[in-house]
C-alpha cells in the first residue's frame, strides 16, 4: 500500500512538473529562438499575449495609451502582441469577400445618395425634438445616438424603431452599447466569455439585468424580428427591383443559400448595424463639441452655409459635399474620431514582409492604430488641435495616414452613409441652433479608452443647453 501511494505521488509529480514545464518552454522559446525574438519591445509582451490583457481587463481598455508610450521607447517596429491570430468575431478573408460584395451594392455612394431622404427625414425629426427642448439642458449624446440608431435602421430595414421619439431617446440601449466594450475586450483573451455571455437565456437577462440592458435587448430583438419577417416576406416579390432593404439585396444576390438563411441574415445584420450606432454619434458629438468651442469656427461655417442658401434638413447631399468649409470641418472631426479606437492586425500568410531593415515572418499579426496614427505629430502639426484649415488649400489632398473608416478589403461598408449623417445633421444643427457646452463637456468627447470603439472618460454623456441661432 505505501509503494502504491508513493507511485501515485511521483505520477502526480511528474505530470504536474511536466505541466509547468510546458508554459515555460513555450516563454523560453520566444524569448530565445522564435523569429521575432530579436524585434524589441517588452519582454513580457514577447512572452505571453496576456501583457495586453492585463491593460484590456484589468485597466479597462488602456492598451492603446500603452502602445502610445512604447512608441517613444523602442524603435519601430515592436513586438506588442505577436503570436495570435485567433479572431474574436468575423470570418475568414474568402468567406467577407463574398458577403461583402452582395453588400456593396446597397451601400455605394451612388445608393446612399438615391435615399438621402432618409437621412433628411429624420434629421427633420431631430431638429423638431430638440426645438420643443429650448432653454433647457438636453443629453445631446443620448439624442444623436437615438439620431444614429433610426437613420441605420431605416436605411437597412425601411423600419425605425423610433428612438427619436421615446421622452429619453432610449438612452438606456446608448448607455448599453457603449458599455459592451467590456465584453468584447475579456473575450479577446478568454474565448469563453462572450459565448458564455450569449448563452444566457433572455428570459434571465430580463429578470436580472437593469433597465438599459433590457431595452437595449428588446431593441436588438425588434431588429432580429424585423430581419426574419423581411425574410419571410421576400417569397411574395416578383422582381429584383422590389428590393428596397438590405435583407431583399443580399437575397438578390448570387451568395449560396447556406448564406441566405434567416438566422445568418439576422447576424449580419445586427452587426452591420451595430457598427453605425455608436461610432458615428461619437463622431457628431465630437464635431459639434469643438464647433461649438471655437466661435471663429463656428462664424466661418454659419457663413459658408448661408452663402449657399442652406436653411434647413431639406438641402441636396450633393450640394452640402461641394462647401470646403463644411468638408473640412467634418475631415478633421473624423480624424480625432476614427470608426474604432483599437489595434487593427492584418496577416501576411503566405509572404515574408519587409519594413526597413526588419524582415517580418509570414503569418505574423502586424497591427497599427487609426487614433495613434490621426495624432501622430510628425504627420499633423499640433494633433490634438481641432483644426479644419489643415484640410484647406494644399492640405486638402488626402493624407496617407488618414483613415477613418479603416483601408482596404476591410474598410467600413457604411462609411458613405456616415458621411451623409454627418453633412445633412450638422448643417442642420449648426444653422438652426445654439449649444451651450459645459467646462466639463470636453471629457465627455476625449478619448480615454478602448472600446473596440472610441471609450470617453464620461462614457459620452455629452449634454448642452440648446438655443434656438437667430441671424
Amino acid at each position: 500500500m505505501m509503494e502504491s501511494s508513493s507511485e501515485i505521488f511521483s505520477w502526480l509529480f511528474v505530470t504536474f512538473v511536466s505541466v509547468a514545464l510546458i508554459p515555460l518552454t513555450v516563454v523560453i522559446y520566444r524569448l530565445t529562438l522564435h523569429p521575432l525574438s530579436r524585434f524589441p519591445g517588452p519582454k513580457v509582451a514577447a512572452a505571453t499575449r496576456y501583457f495586453e490583457g492585463y491593460y484590456d481587463a484589468i485597466q479597462n481598455g488602456k492598451y492603446t495609451h500603452k502602445i502610445a508610450k512604447m512608441h517613444g521607447e523602442y524603435v519601430m517596429p515592436a513586438i506588442l502582441t505577436p503570436y495570435t491570430t485567433e479572431k474574436v468575431a468575423g470570418t475568414n478573408h474568402d468567406v467577407h469577400k463574398r458577403r461583402r460584395a452582395a453588400m456593396n451594392p446597397f451601400f455605394s455612394k451612388a445608393s446612399v445618395a438615391s435615399r438621402q431622404q432618409v437621412v433628411q427625414e429624420l434629421t427633420t425629426q431631430l431638429c423638431h425634438r430638440l426645438d420643443n427642448l429650448i432653454s433647457r439642458e438636453v443629453k445631446l449624446a443620448a439624442a444623436l445616438g437615438a439620431f444614429t440608431r433610426d437613420v441605420a435602421t431605416e436605411f437597412l430595414l425601411g423600419k425605425s424603431f423610433d428612438n427619436l421619439g421615446a421622452e429619453d431617446f432610449s438612452a438606456g440601449v446608448g448607455n448599453t452599447l457603449q458599455e459592451s466594450g467590456a465584453i468584447w475586450r475579456i473575450t479577446k483573451h478568454f474565448r469563453w466569455y462572450g459565448p458564455l455571455i450569449q448563452s444566457v437565456p433572455t428570459w434571465v437577462v430580463k429578470k436580472i439585468g437593469d433597465p438599459g440592458i433590457v431595452e437595449c435587448l428588446g431593441f436588438v430583438e425588434d431588429m432580429a424580428n424585423t430581419t426574419k419577417a423581411i425574410h419571410a416576406a421576400s417569397t411574395n416579390r416578383n422582381t429584383v427591383q422590389d428590393a428596397t432593404t438590405i435583407v431583399d439585396t443580399i437575397l438578390d444576390s448570387d451568395l449560396p443559400p447556406t448564406e441566405k438563411t434567416p438566422d445568418r441574415l439576422k447576424d449580419e445584420i445586427i452587426t452591420v448595424a451595430g457598427a453605425a450606432f455608436e461610432t458615428t454619434a461619437y463622431s457628431l458629438c465630437k464635431i459639434l463639441y469643438h464647433v461649438y468651442a471655437d466661435p471663429e469656427v463656428l462664424r466661418r461655417l454659419r457663413a459658408e452655409l448661408v452663402a449657399a442658401g442652406v436653411a434647413g434638413t431639406d438641402a441636396s447631399l450633393a450640394k452640402l459635399e461641394k462647401l470646403p468649409y463644411l468638408t473640412a470641418v467634418l475631415t478633421e472631426g473624423l480624424r480625432l474620431s476614427p470608426a474604432i479606437a483599437t489595434r487593427m492586425a492584418r496577416v501576411a500568410p503566405d509572404r515574408d514582409l519587409t519594413y526597413v531593415k526588419w524582415k517580418i515572418p509570414s503569418g505574423t499579426p502586424v497591427g497599427m492604430t487609426l487614433m495613434l496614427m490621426h495624432t501622430d505629430p510628425d504627420l499633423y502639426a499640433d494633433p490634438l488641435h481641432f483644426e479644419p484649415d489643415r484640410w484647406l488649400g494644399q492640405g486638402s489632398k488626402a493624407h496617407k495616414a488618414y483613415a477613418p473608416f479603416g483601408q482596404g478589403t476591410r474598410m467600413c461598408i457604411g462609411m458613405h452613409l456616415a458621411w451623409a449623417e454627418l453633412y445633412i445633421a450638422i448643417a442642420s444643427l449648426v444653422i438652426r441652433f445654439d449649444f451651450k457646452f459645459s467646462p466639463e463637456a470636453l471629457k465627455d468627447v476625449t478619448w480615454a479608452s478602448d472600446q473596440f470603439t472610441i471609450g470617453t472618460e464620461a462614457r459620452n454623456r455629452l449634454k448642452a443647453v440648446v438655443r434656438r441661432f437667430n441671424p
